[in-house]
């Protein structure tokens, strides 16, 4: 196992060679200047680009003007994040300028809100639809949601869309449904009542009307292609979900694959239903778009959207990770917790935070994915520890809950480093003075 290697260089040589070949960046304010740099990964059909927590602003704003680059120079046309499809749909009708697709409730309130409602992400969404404003329907650039949890907001949309598309089977779906929908507002206690409490699942009843929506298909784009494809989506999402808050009482590693491959199905679909040439850039955690083969996930038998994409793309898949080592984060101390600003701790000895750190330079791009030299590769190759900080970050257990052993040389193609970092900019209920009423985190 890839654990059990010598390390082909001390942490010490690993600095001097990553001093040697990481190449300055400027600031990711500087959208234009900073993207520019990444014009080489252009010939790419997808561009995985990760984050090493859910709560720095640096990584936001620097996936954003790589995104706004690849978009304006390179022809890509999908951006999907690790985002519920029905939240992500707000921002996808405001910046295609599209009319509001129903909801039961409001976008980005499920726990942590702060992951998507901030000011960084409001600043893409306006640039996004700035740009967009001119193309034509077909041309413009779509924001997508790949994540799994939304079960009653995709219920809802499967619903509404029937309501109006064919009302004998809305009838029919609000019977199979009919199952779940008392569930809907709190999935995990179906999960734990069908898993410990001896309750029968609902799984047929779900499959059966995936099943339906699919084989109507024909029918339904007849009328409209785009509804139909939201409405299968989210029939997708009931169906996953429900095979989820099953999995999550019987295996962490079980749920966490069942998710991974929900998403990796989406952005696989959003490509095939953006037709030749569809290429999409992805915004998830360094631990969904890094090679999981090369890192203790894979060792413990999970995998994820970038191995998944590796398989089946190749080189035509780029995995691009982020990292920091001092500063700020917005986490919780908890799931489900407040939002807090907390202090991100100096990266550990023999971890690759530390190795980066100790080059002195402020932000860099690293770049191994074609004719990197040798030293380089091997060096990368550790195996070292990696810091991952998700929504909760615990300082005070650091080493146990948020470091791992890694590949850097096989997880990514690249890496994009900012020794210092500062959190999101979460947003109040409020839209700003002067926002339109499509803003996508209006009421």
């Amino acid at each position: 196992m890839l654990h059990d290697r010598i390390r082909r260089v001390s942490p010490a040589d690993l600095v001097d060679i990553l001093r040697r070949h990481a190449e300055p960046l400027p600031s990711p304010a500087l959208a234009d200047a900073f993207g520019v740099n990444f014009d080489r990964f252009g010939d790419a059909r997808i561009v995985l680009l990760g984050e090493a927590t859910h709560g720095t602003s640096e990584f936001y704003r620097a996936r954003a003007a790589i995104t706004r680059r690849l978009i304006t120079h390179h022809g890509f046309n999908i951006v999907a994040v690790e985002a519920d499809w029905p939240d992500a749909a707000r921002i996808d009708d405001y910046v295609r300028h599209q009319a509001p697709r129903p909801r039961r409730g409001d976008a980005f309130v499920r726990f942590p809100t702060w992951m998507w409602r901030n000011a960084e992400v409001l600043e893409f969404a306006d640039w996004l639809r700035r740009h967009n404003a001119d193309l034509p329907d077909s041309q413009r650039v779509s924001f997508s949601g790949l994540d799994v949890y939304s079960l009653g907001e995709s219920i809802h949309a499967v619903l509404a869309y029937l309501d109006q598309m064919d009302p004998d089977e809305a009838a029919l779906a609000r019977t199979r449904y009919g199952c779940l929908m008392p569930w809907q507002d709190s999935p995990a206690d179906y999960g734990r009542a069908v898993v410990h409490g001896g309750r029968s699942s609902c799984e047929d009843n779900a499959v059966e009307q995936l099943r339906t929506l699919l084989d109507k298909r024909l029918a339904y784009m007849e009328q409209d292609g785009e509804r139909w494809f939201d409405a299968a989506q989210n029939a997708k999402i009931v169906r996953a979900a429900e095979h989820y808050y099953r999995a999550m009482y019987r295996s962490s590693t079980e749920s966490w694959n069942l998710r991974d491959r929900h998403m990796f199905g989406t952005l696989q679909a959003l490509l095939v239903h953006r037709g030749d040439p569809g290429k999409a850039v992805v915004w998830a955690h360094n631990s969904h778009i890094g090679n999981a083969a090369a890192t203790a996930m894979g060792w413990q038998g999970e995998f994820n959207i970038g191995e998944l994409c590796r398989t089946a793309y190749g080189e035509e898949a780029v995995l691009i990770g982020f990292g920091t080592d001092t500063g700020m984060v917005a986490a919780a101390d908890e799931w489900g917790g407040p939002m807090r600003i907390k202090t991100i701790q100096p990266a550990r000895v023999n971890s690759y935070e530390h190795a980066f750190r100790e080059t002195g330079l402020a932000r860099t791009l690293t770049d191994w994915r074609r004719n990197a030299p040798t030293e380089l590769t091997e060096a990368l190759s550790g195996p070292f520890l990696e810091r991952a900080i998700g929504v909760v970050y615990r300082p005070e257990t650091e080493l146990l809950s948020h470091y791992f052993e890694a590949d850097l040389s096989e997880q990514f193609d690249a890496w994009v480093w900012f020794a210092q970092t500062a959190p999101v900019t979460p947003l109040s209920d409020e839209a700003p003075y002067g926002a339109p009423e499509t803003w996508p985190f209006g009421l």
